[in-house]
C-alpha cells in the first residue's frame, strides 16, 4: 500500500530532471478490494509523473545543496591524441574533469592544449578542485571548534583558524558585492 508523501501546490526538486518544480496533481492508482491507492505519482508539470523516490522535499535538497554534493574526479578520453601520443603523462590517453552534478554533467574541464602544456599541474588542480567542498567543510569544522574552545586553544591555532575564516568569506561571498583583495 502507498500514502501520499507529497501535496499538491507542494515545491519539489525533481532529480531526473534536475530541476525544481511544484507538484500540479497527486495521482493515486486504486485496485478493487484495497482501502488505500497501490501507488502514487505526482505530476509536475514537466511531461510524464514522477515516483516519491524521483522528488527531494524542499527543506531537503537544501539542506542537501549546502553540502555542495559529492564533487569527484573523473577521466575523459583524449579525442586529440592516442595514448602512445601522450606517453610523458600521468594518464595516458585521457584528461580530467571534476563533476559536480548528480548526473555526471556540469563543473570543471580543460581544453586540451593547456593539458598538454603542464599536465602534472592540470591533475593537481583538477583533484584540488574536487576536494573543494570537503576542505570548506573542514574550515567550518576549525571555525566553531576554535569558537566553542577559544579559552583553551594555542594562540597559533586561533590565529589559523582566523585565517581559515576569512578564507571561508572569501569563497562564500559573493564577487559582485565586495572588491577582490589581493
Amino acid at each position: 500500500m502507498a500514502k501520499a508523501s507529497y501535496h499538491r501546490h507542494q515545491r519539489v526538486y525533481v532529480e531526473p530532471v534536475g530541476t525544481w518544480a511544484v507538484i500540479d496533481k497527486v495521482n493515486p492508482v486504486w485496485v478493487k478490494g484495497f482501502d488505500e491507492p497501490v501507488r502514487v505519482t505526482y505530476d509536475c508539470g514537466l511531461g510524464r509523473d514522477f515516483a516519491e523516490s524521483e522528488l527531494i522535499p524542499e527543506g531537503e535538497a537544501e539542506a542537501r545543496d549546502s553540502e555542495m554534493g559529492n564533487w569527484r574526479l573523473m577521466r575523459a578520453r583524449n579525442k586529440w591524441q592516442s595514448p602512445d601520443e601522450s606517453r610523458n603523462h600521468p594518464f595516458p590517453g585521457t584528461y580530467p574533469i571534476v563533476v559536480t552534478d548528480v548526473n555526471d554533467w556540469g563543473g570543471w574541464r580543460v581544453p586540451g592544449a593547456e593539458y598538454e602544456r603542464d599536465p602534472a599541474l592540470i591533475e593537481m588542480q583538477a583533484r584540488l578542485i574536487a576536494a573543494a567542498p570537503r576542505l570548506l567543510k573542514l574550515i567550518k569544522e576549525l571555525r566553531d571548534y576554535a569558537r566553542d574552545n577559544s579559552a583553551d586553544i594555542d594562540d597559533d591555532l586561533l590565529k589559523l583558524a582566523k585565517r581559515a575564516e576569512q578564507l571561508r568569506k572569501a569563497v562564500e561571498t559573493d564577487v559582485s558585492d565586495t572588491k577582490m583583495a589581493e
